[in-house]
């Protein structure tokens, strides 16, 4: 039904979906949780997201402070470099991140846990971007810091990315209190 694939960072997760197809288009199962939570996500997810964003959008890097939220993310039009950092003080890969290409056309979506900030860009020339999510979202607890932290370096595909003023105004990550 679904291929999962492993990423570098512990507990992130590559999935592949199957689709079916016919004449007519293709038909698509996104989320069966049984499937998921034999495959080690065992998430009980209570809120779901939808986003659009034009070409050379970054959203970044996003996390919520405790309990945590993990996320499913899917790309349901469009092509996005997705990026997952490790934020967890106590783990050998803290401060480590990892990326992964995502379209409508691949037909895969990232698992990323609790404990790990998020962000994406948009490299298609629009995209619409559906994640599931593990808390429900409170500003109290949304925390932010720089796409461009040089202590993170992460390698985003474009220099000058289209950002929110908050994304923008982030603080570093070595301000951070985590």
């Amino acid at each position: 039904m679904i291929e999962i694939i492993e990423l570098a960072l512990p507990g992130v997760k590559k999935i592949k979906l199957r689709d079916f197809s016919d004449s007519r288009g293709f038909f698509q199962e996104t989320y069966r949780k049984p499937v998921y939570a034999k495959n080690g996500i065992l998430c009980d997810f209570v809120q779901d997201n939808h986003s659009f964003s034009e070409k050379g959008t970054l959203r970044g890097m996003h996390y919520q402070s405790e309990p945590g939220q993990a996320k499913l993310v899917t790309p349901i039009v469009g092509t996005i470099y997705d990026v997952f950092v490790d934020i967890r003080p106590a783990s050998p890969t803290f401060g480590k991140w990892g990326a992964a290409t995502l379209s409508s056309e691949n037909h895969e979506q990232i698992f990323i846990p609790e404990g790990y900030a998020h962000g994406f860009a948009v490299v298609s020339e629009s995209a619409h971007v559906c994640y599931k999510v593990s808390t429900v979202f409170d500003p109290a607890t949304e925390c932010t810091f720089r796409y461009d932290d040089p202590a993170i370096g992460i390698d985003w595909p474009f220099d000058h990315p289209i950002l929110s003023e908050k994304d923008a105004l982030a603080p570093t990550f070595g301000e951070l209190q985590l």
